[in-house]
């Protein structure tokens, strides 16, 4: 029994490292995929028209990949390491995620204040969604029923019923919202403000802003893991971490030059983070609140969305 026990936990522990960082390189044009159980990368995909966004599918089979300067969505294949596909969106594409379902991709156009709808088996534009002006960072809550659209230069958020493809409700936030988050319950929403140096605090059932958290400077986009909130400040290379239930602050800590995007591995321990400036991902400790490796990329990461796959 003990035996058996012991194969099973491994297995479990295996089964928890499983992960991949796909990490958008804007200024080399590529995508270096990182290993996290050794830190390493395995493989660089080129895209090309300056990657920014970047959202894997749940079952972690496609890497979905924004470039503005193309105009255009890439699919790549995340098993094989190469892109599979290539999709006309027009406008300014940044921002982009996936349906919890895999069916349909959402991609945020800066210049057009919309959201662009893709069908994924169609792999073509289908809809078209009217948000704020410049949206950015975009999140699906966990059933699939809403989507958010973080608009950056209205200051506030879009709530959007993905059924209908109508905006239900605007929240009003701090000043030039970039990334948006959920959390795993579907309740509540963290927008990153780059204006005013803090974070909104949303409550998604009632479209309303229930709290704001004071950070660094210029945040990008929010982690959420261990009952914390974790905060790319690109002016300050550090990231703000505070707690969830009290919105206060926890502790600084200092990363890679400019932070951008930010995201929790699936079992909460690590917090990733792409670090433009510097070239590099580096490695928290969610626990310990502390570096614990760095990882060197492309020119330029900025890994805005989702980019963490999981492979078992």
């Amino acid at each position: 029994m003990r035996a058996i026990a012991l194969v099973v936990l491994l297995a479990g522990l295996g089964a928890a490292r499983a992960e991949e960082a796909f990490v958008t390189n804007q200024l080399s044009d590529d995508l270096t995929v990182v290993d996290l159980a050794t830190s390493k990368p395995v493989a660089t995909i080129a895209i090309g028209g300056k990657p920014a966004g970047v959202a894997v599918s749940n079952d972690g089979r496609f890497a979905y990949v924004t470039s503005p300067d193309a105009k255009a969505v890439s699919v790549v294949d995340a098993s094989a390491r190469k892109v599979v596909g290539r999709i006309d969106v027009g406008g300014g594409p940044l921002g982009i995620a996936v349906a919890p379902d895999g069916a349909t991709v959402y991609v945020a156009d800066w210049y057009a204040a919309a959201v662009r709808v893709i069908d994924v088996k169609e792999q073509r534009v289908t809809a078209s969604i009217a948000v704020g002006a410049s949206p950015s960072g975009l999140a699906v809550t966990p059933d699939g029923r809403l989507l958010l659209s973080a608009d950056r230069d209205d200051d506030s958020v879009s709530i959007i019923d993905t059924s209908t493809r109508e905006r239900r409700g605007t929240v009003k936030v701090g000043a030039r919202p970039f990334g948006v988050t959920i959390d795993a319950d579907g309740k509540r929403a963290y927008a990153a403000n780059v204006g005013s140096n803090d974070v909104s605090v949303i409550d998604i059932a009632t479209a309303q802003e229930i709290g704001r958290v004071h950070v660094g400077l210029r945040p990008y986009a929010v982690a959420l893991a261990q009952g914390r909130g974790f905060v790319t400040d690109q002016y300050d290379g550090k990231v703000s971490v505070f707690d969830l239930a009290t919105l206060q602050p926890v502790k600084r800590i200092t990363v890679g030059d400019y932070p951008e995007g930010i995201e929790a591995t699936a079992d909460g321990k690590r917090i990733l983070v792409a670090n433009w400036e510097s070239n590099t991902l580096s490695v928290i400790d969610a626990s310990e609140l502390k570096v614990t490796g760095e990882v060197k990329v492309g020119d330029g990461p900025r890994a805005f969305g989702a980019f963490l796959r999981r492979t078992e």
